[in-house]
């Protein structure tokens, strides 16, 4: 079903000519240590609608990629722009403000508060922001299928359940792009198909964006393009990319296939 899914948003962005990138990385690079570049000058663009894999060998930099495009690491060099807005410029506040009103995150641990109802849990972006949720929470909630758990708290829940009550949270506040760390790493099969398809829903009937960071070849081939990093340099990319060919890139990289 992914298939016939798969290029919508950039056919409706081809005719109307509304193609602006959600994210752009210019020279980025990271600088843990002197001489030691976790990341090297990085230069990318992922326009709105788009659905993108990071993919590559354990240290590669995916994460590092991922924290400095969500502005959770500041970059040593370069530039990132969420939209128009570029991070650098902005300070700690509102950094934060724009992390929680105009970025969403999916991670490998659902990180969902055990002490809140499923409801309040993705109700909370919008009331940290002095936002009253209205019925936004739930109509997220139905979106993922679990309209009808909104009172249960995350416990009873499966994991491949919580997990999609974190996409829901991440999409509640309708935000710019999503990253999306993994989300699959702790799912069995039949629930990491689940939170794919919804992910991949995100960007092809709602427009959304999403950046996702994964070893998996299975998650990476419900993307857009595949990206390849080694050493903290990007050396490929994968248009509609096939598990096939992405379990083949990485293997020439040495990474980890699942």
């Amino acid at each position: 079903m992914k298939r016939q899914w798969r290029g919508r948003t950039t056919a409706i962005a081809e005719q109307t000519g509304t193609w602006h990138h959600a994210l752009t990385l210019d020279g980025v690079t990271r600088e843990y240590r002197p001489g030691v570049l976790a990341l090297h000058p990085i230069h990318l663009t992922v326009p709105r609608g788009r659905f993108l894999a990071v993919m590559g060998p354990s240290g590669c930099g995916k994460s590092t990629l991922l924290q400095c495009a969500a502005g959770l690491d500041r970059p040593t060099a370069g530039t990132v722009r969420i939209g128009g807005t570029q991070l650098s410029s902005l300070n700690e506040a509102a950094l934060t403000r724009l992390r929680r009103e105009r970025i969403g995150f999916v991670f490998q641990a659902h990180h969902l508060v055990p002490s809140l109802s499923v409801a309040e849990n993705v109700a909370l972006p919008l009331m940290l922001g002095g936002e009253s949720p209205g019925d936004r929470h739930l109509r997220a909630l139905a979106a993922v299928g679990l309209g009808d758990r909104g009172g249960a708290m995350p416990p009873e829940l499966s994991g491949g359940q919580c997990q999609r009550v974190a996409v829901a949270r991440a999409l509640v506040t309708t935000p710019d792009i999503v990253f999306a760390d993994e989300p699959t790493g702790a799912l069995d099969p039949a629930a990491a198909e689940e939170v794919l398809t919804l992910l991949r829903q995100a960007v092809d009937h709602d427009g959304h964006t999403v950046v996702m960071v994964t070893h998996d070849p299975f998650a990476a081939a419900w993307a857009d393009e595949a990206l390849f990093l080694t050493r903290g340099k990007l050396v490929g990319r994968q248009e509609r990319p096939e598990a096939a060919d992405i379990r083949r890139v990485l293997k020439e990289l040495g990474g980890r296939t699942a």
